[in-house]
């Protein structure tokens, strides 16, 4: 195995590892979805990883990595709104909290 794909694989696993502990231990919506956007990152790092060793012609690696990163910030967008309503509404966006959300 190439040290460089080492490196990217090592870094894409860091990366997911640390986003799983941030969703999973995190009681804020916003923390939370930081830890799924580490966790997207993770996996993207891996993907492009593999592509450029395995395929390095082929550009559909390149796009699906563009749809991924657009959806990414598209789950950020609504999320955030989400985020921003439920404070507005309630003063908090701590997911402890949300057990009693209506409408």
């Amino acid at each position: 195995m190439s040290p460089d794909l080492l490196i990217a694989l090592l870094t894409g696993a860091a990366l997911l590892g640390v986003g799983i502990y941030g969703a999973l231990s995190q009681t804020n919506l916003v923390m939370i979805m930081m830890g799924v956007e580490l966790i997207l990152a993770g996996a993207l790092v891996n993907l492009v990883a593999f592509w450029r060793f395995l395929h390095p012609d082929n550009y559909a690696g390149q796009m699906f990595v563009l749809i991924v990163m657009t959806v990414m910030a598209l789950e950020m967008a609504v999320g955030f709104g989400v985020a921003i309503a439920r404070f507005r509404a309630r003063g908090s966006v701590e997911m402890e909290e949300a057990r009693e959300l209506q409408g």
